[in-house]
């Protein structure tokens, strides 16, 4: 649990051992990662209701907000069914010395059997005014017993915690299983952090926030305790980062890479273009963190088409100047096959020795394979290009001086680390380590960059190359696709090539998010589609994931050649493609794909000089709140910085910090940006712990280590730290 570690039994105890718990129950709090004490415990309310207490009908408030409750006698009850075959609506009136209570349920035909003229019931609800009447929707109710219609009130007033719900669990068995996890918890809850700090921020200790934010007093309590939770996550990040960082700079190093004024001229002159002043000033940065022994770090962020791929081939090159070895790893074969292409392609007539090692290569080439393998290992390749085949166990470098990984958030947190493996030590007992650096083309919120990659030191490259162009964005309904392929038709008949992306691959296809329901855009219908609408006169390829590593290269390269005028793929083209005559993208439903998703797509179009403005054009029927945000903003601009703030807004910070997007556990109570004073508390605090004992080995800080590991060993790569 937050700030716990393992070292309480009660906390570790499943779920099963709660009275009341049996498998079948068991397994429904499974479905909400509920398996011990401590989960529970941790599974905070994700609202509250204010419940007044109990009293007269008279009494009860209609403010649409408050919950409140009373007793009485049923004096009618009607059923009204629904017409055209709706369901229909159980209605009953509640009645008590003060006046009558309308009591409506929806859809609950089975009441009928249950709620009789002249019983005593207790009823729950927010109460309304219908009619100028009160009345509850869907109320809670239970039976009461004669002798209790006059009793005192049961429910005193409080704030009730709404809890996330899973079907066959209601809200009253949540409630009673967590406080009665609380009771068995909290007693034995040691807090990791000092004392004295908690106290200094005027925080609550680390039980009383468990017991506040699930048993609020007052609307101030459970504020007070989300703010001390909140701040333990980050405090926990933050340690984490530290800890890396100051391991990095005490126990690693890498090779100091000289960046002359005749080495920078002569990598200059192999591109073929103007570097902009952004490109210059981030490869400023990387050249003063090469040229010291300590390892480079550093994250290149920059939006789809700003130039990334020319930083880091300079960063390689000094890597080739110093006589030793660089290589770049990419998610994809496809976006490595594309590394591959563009940089031999500036390197030709040089020196430089290039190899693409991907695990596609076939076969048949296992003899060509080893014999590259052979000659990484000596030294006879100078830059590496590849996919995850860089990390296996097969490969091995002679001297690797700089690692770069390419779109980085789609490696896991381990395969990363095998890149830059410690080897020999150096006279100081350092580990010897190459530079590190990595790059993404989705832009990182500038709020999240201190937690996503805290670890890391950020530079952005912004703004785009000289002659690249923004595309003009049309969201269209399906009622349209048919003009919108009409005008397409226009645009290949200038010369102009397009992509059309869809979910799925064919009709059998169960990848498209998670399900082939019917009516869903594929690859071979759309491509027989296009084939009928475009005529003989147009060329329609295919790409997804499923050809063989020779069988795409062949579709790509007829397409670059232009050999074809449509091509109708997955979102296999979301990265590693650059054909600068495809002005056009349709994307069908469009509403399926994440929108960072589809800004990269967006950015496969509009990388040449033609003289037509690219166009996209995303289709699709949204029926979410979250859908019809993302086609807004995509539609709204072609500013990738702008995309990744509003996806955060969209997505909220746990699908955006989850495991997927960076390899971090997500943070349960922290909210980024409402939280990011928070955050540099959590900051200031970390760096003052670390620099005083920064492996956390005293004594004191025996739980607090225990816990940081405990959360971000594996996601930080904190093994050797400790």
């Amino acid at each position: 649990m937050p700030g716990t570690g393992k070292q309480t039994s009660e906390a570790s105890l499943p779920v099963k051992t709660l009275p009341g718990v049996g498998p079948a129950r068991a397994r429904l709090l499974d479905r909400l990662g509920l398996r011990t004490l401590s989960d529970l415990v941790r599974h905070l309310p994700q609202r509250y209701e204010d419940q007044s207490a109990e009293g007269r009908i008279a009494d009860l408030q209609t403010d649409n907000n408050t919950v409140g409750s009373a007793r009485g006698v049923i004096e009618a009850t009607r059923w009204v069914p629904g017409q055209y075959g709706k369901k229909g609506r159980f209605m009953a009136t509640l009645r008590d010395d003060s006046g009558t209570l309308s009591l409506v349920w929806f859809n609950a035909g089975y009441l009928r059997e249950k709620i009789f003229v002249g019983q005593a019931v207790r009823v729950q609800g927010k109460c309304r005014s219908f009619n100028d009447y009160p009345q509850m929707a869907n109320p809670k109710w239970e039976r009461l017993d004669e002798e209790k219609l006059d009793g005192a009130p049961a429910n005193a007033a409080r704030l009730r915690p709404v809890y996330p719900l899973t079907e066959g669990l209601p809200a009253p068995v949540i409630e009673k299983l967590i406080a009665e996890a609380l009771d068995r918890v909290l007693p034995t809850l040691e807090d990791p952090l000092p004392a004295e700090l908690v106290a200094g921020h005027n925080m609550p200790a680390l039980a009383d926030a468990f017991r506040l934010i699930h048993r609020p007093a007052e609307p101030e309590d459970h504020k007070a305790a989300r703010r001390r939770l909140s701040y333990n996550e980050l405090l926990l990040l933050q340690l984490g980062i530290a800890m890396k960082r100051a391991y990095v700079a005490k126990r690693q190093a890498a090779p100091q890479l000289e960046c002359s004024d005749a080495i920078d001229a002569h990598i200059r002159e192999r591109f073929p273009f103007k570097l902009t002043d952004a490109q210059d000033k981030v490869i400023a940065e990387i050249a003063e963190d090469l040229s010291k022994a300590q390892p480079m770090n550093r994250l290149v962020q920059g939006d789809v088409g700003s130039g990334k791929t020319v930083v880091a081939l300079y960063a390689m090159l000094l890597a080739v100047a110093a006589r030793t070895q660089a290589a770049l790893m990419a998610p994809t074969e496809l976006l490595a096959e594309q590394h591959h292409r563009s940089i031999s392609a500036m390197l030709e007539g040089s020196d430089v020795r290039v190899c693409l090692l991907t695990g596609g290569q076939s076969a048949s080439r296992s003899k060509k394979r080893r014999q590259t393998l052979e000659a990484i290992a000596e030294g006879e390749f100078d830059i590496v290009i590849g996919t995850q085949a860089l990390v296996t166990d097969a490969i091995k470098f002679k001297h690797l001086a700089v690692a770069v990984v390419d779109e980085q958030h789609r490696f896991g947190v381990m395969q990363k680390a095998r890149l830059r493996e410690p080897g020999e030590t150096d006279a100081a007992g350092r580990h010897m380590v190459p530079h590190h650096l990595v790059m993404t083309a989705t832009p990182i919120p500038r709020t999240l960059s201190l937690t996503i990659f805290g670890d890391l030191d950020v530079s952005t490259i912004t703004g785009k190359p000289p002659g690249r162009v923004p595309a003009q964005n049309r969201v269209v309904g399906q009622d349209k696709s048919g003009e919108v392929y009409s005008y397409l038709k226009t645009r290949l008949e200038r010369g102009e090539q397009a992509y059309v992306v869809v979910p799925m691959i064919d009709s059998t296809d169960d990848t498209a998010e998670g399900n082939n329901s019917a009516g869903l855009r594929n690859v071979a219908d759309t491509a027989k589609m296009l084939n009928d609408v475009l005529g003989p006169q147009h060329t329609v390829a295919q790409v997804h994931g499923r050809l063989s590593n020779d069988e795409r290269e062949q579709v790509m390269s007829d397409f670059r050649n232009h050999k074809a005028d449509v091509l109708v793929a997955t979102t296999v083209i979301e990265v590693g493609v650059d054909v600068p005559n495809a002005s056009v993208m349709i994307v069908e439903h469009a509403e399926r794909f994440g929108l960072a998703q589809l800004h990269q797509l967006r950015g496969r179009i509009g990388r040449g000089a033609s003289s037509r403005r690219p166009l996209c054009v995303f289709i699709g029927e949204p029926t979410t709140d979250d859908a019809l945000a993302r086609m807004d903003a995509i539609a709204s601009t072609n500013d990738g910085f702008k995309i990744a703030e509003l996806d955060l807004q969209i997505r909220g910070m746990g699908d955006f910090f989850g495991t997927r997007q960076s390899g971090m556990p997500p943070l349960r109570t922290a909210r980024i940006p409402e939280d990011l004073d928070l955050l540099g508390l959590a900051r200031r605090d970390a760096q003052q712990i670390i620099n005083t004992d920064w492996r956390l080995s005293q004594p004191e800080h025996a739980l607090l280590r225990r816990v940081v590991h405990q959360h971000y060993g594996e996601a930080l790569g904190l093994i050797d730290v400790g």
